[in-house]
């Protein structure tokens, strides 16, 4: 998203990035930024990743390799799509691949509330005020905790934390990319870190559950098993995407010289009445939205709750992106109306129409991503590597804690090729879970190690639906950007989180402390 207005920077308590430094990791890291980038364009690269799976989908169907479904106990074998069938499936559905793709609608109907919210300055004018009030210290500790959190509410991180911290970061004269990094380390690379449960906890845990009846037919999982392990996981994410982002990627980018670059020079002013009216009508809309969700949330029969008053699978969280839609234009138009930048219904549209207009490359990019996200899950290709991964680990007859690692690390390989968190479950668990169990382990800790090894790659994923987004995003900034730039700048990330996530679990069954409720 783009500022309303060049905002100044503030006073010598806030310094600008330091010069680019040039050391072993900042070197490796370029080589590696420089080999990806010399792939293709992205677009071009989801073409050739399709057809690569197309071709490999005839080649493993060939050889009769098959793998048993430990869940179902179904058979699996490779579906070819370079055939007559393969053709009619590829050509029938491209439409419904691309207008079916999960972040695409809520990319669309997010930004233009978020568009309202930009174009009448409200955005704008509450970067000024955080940028002015948040201590420079802890402004990307802050980003990193955000994203974490925002991950209760699914996809909303990606669409709206992502972007606006690269415009809080210009405002406080610092690298928009280490602004993008920051942010989609916490939603994405902490994804299972969090205060809140989100709707991927019932999910897993009722996987969970259905393999640990395996063993024991009376076996119980509920949401919150994790639960205590992911609020500890805050503080470590938070912390380690902090140390990350001000030790590595900030000195590896060096200092802002955008067009939208600030100087120790400037000052920011105080607002106008216009401004401080917006504020007010806008801060007046925000309770009133607020008081609308309370009301209907926090009784047990309240209206945006779901069957029986379930609130993770309510139409509140369900619907989570119309309100943040609603709660946009509502806010924007409000802060408009106060503020003298919004005259007519004319307006409104425009700024809905201003925040479309920057998702053309991101379309693109995006048509040819899910045409091969869908491929790879036709083939059952994802699904035969994370069963053989999981049977050879079984097969190296460890002891628990050095098999809960590899677990780990196996979660993490597979996450690359197999972006579904629910689905590599699905195929793990009722492999691992009974593993577990007869060792004497509760069901929950394999459940959080799985966690932790799928949250770490998330980062570096190509397959993750919304990495098509980070890079349109990084493209807005460094517009030669490409999935080198990308995985570059959030590699450091995902070791980082690799390594500390996984001393923090083996500290965490060492010492034998429950993993939730």
């Amino acid at each position: 998203m783009a500022l309303p207005i060049i905002l100044p920077i503030v006073t010598d308590s806030m310094p600008t990035d330091p010069p680019r430094r040039k050391g072993a990791i900042a070197t490796f890291l370029a080589i590696v930024e420089r080999g990806g980038n010399l792939l293709p364009h992205p677009a071009t690269l989801f073409l050739i990743l399709a057809l690569l799976v197309i071709g490999l989908s005839a080649v493993f169907a060939s050889t009769g390799l098959e793998v048993q479904h430990p869940g179902t106990k179904e058979t699996v074998k490779p579906v070819s799509l370079l055939t007559v069938s393969g053709l009619h499936r590829i050509v029938l559905n491209m439409i419904g691949n691309f207008t079916g793709f999960a972040p695409l609608g809520t990319v669309l109907v997010a930004l233009l509330g978020i568009g309202v919210a930009e174009s009448s300055g409200l955005i704008g004018t509450c970067m000024r005020l955080l940028v002015t009030m948040a201590p420079r210290g802890l402004l990307t500790a802050a980003v990193v905790f955000a994203g974490v959190l925002s991950n209760a509410a699914s996809e909303i991180g990606y669409v709206l934390l992502v972007p606006l911290s690269a415009s809080i970061f210009v405002a406080a004269g610092r690298h928009p990319i280490a602004g993008l990094a920051a942010s989609f380390a916490g939603v994405s690379g902490g994804y299972s870190a969090n205060f809140l449960l989100g709707t991927i906890d019932p999910l897993l845990a009722g996987l969970t559950e259905e393999a640990a009846r395996i063993i024991d037919p009376e076996a119980t999982v509920n949401p919150a098993c994790n639960y205590l392990f992911m609020v500890v996981s805050t503080f470590l994410v938070t912390g380690v995407g902090t140390f990350v982002t001000e030790r590595i990627a900030i000195p590896r980018l060096g200092p802002w010289k955008g067009e939208t670059a600030l100087t120790p020079d400037d000052h920011l002013g105080p607002l106008s009445a216009g401004e401080r009216r917006g504020l007010l009508y806008a801060g007046i809309v925000a309770v009133i939205f607020t008081a609308i969700i309370l009301v209907g949330t926090i009784p047990v029969d309240g209206y945006l709750r779901g069957e029986g008053g379930d609130l993770l699978r309510s139409p509140f969280l369900s619907g989570i992106v119309a309100w943040v839609f609603l709660s946009g234009a509502a806010s924007g138009i409000a802060y408009g109306i106060g503020a003298g930048t919004i005259r007519s219904d004319s307006d409104v549209m425009k700024g809905m129409s201003k925040s479309m207009s920057t998702l053309g490359e991101y379309l693109v990019l995006i048509f040819f991503a899910s045409q091969f996200v869908a491929y790879f899950n036709w083939t059952n290709l994802g699904l035969i590597l994370a069963v053989e991964g999981s049977e050879f680990l079984r097969s190296l007859g460890l002891g628990s804690v050095p098999l809960m690692l590899a677990m780990v690390y196996m979660a993490a390989a597979v996450n690359l090729f197999m972006g579904s968190a629910s689905a590599k479950w699905a195929v793990m668990a009722p492999v691992f879970v009974p593993m577990f169990m007869s060792l004497g382990h509760d069901p929950a800790m394999i459940q959080a190690a799985y966690r932790v090894g799928d949250s770490c790659t998330n980062i570096i994923a190509p397959g993750m639906s919304y990495f098509a987004l980070i890079i349109a995003f990084f493209q807005k900034y460094e517009p030669k950007a490409g999935i080198g730039t990308l995985v570059a700048t959030m590699l450091p990330y995902s070791i980082a989180f690799l390594l500390g996530w996984s001393v923090m679990l083996g500290v965490w069954v060492g010492l034998d402390i429950p993993f939730g409720f």
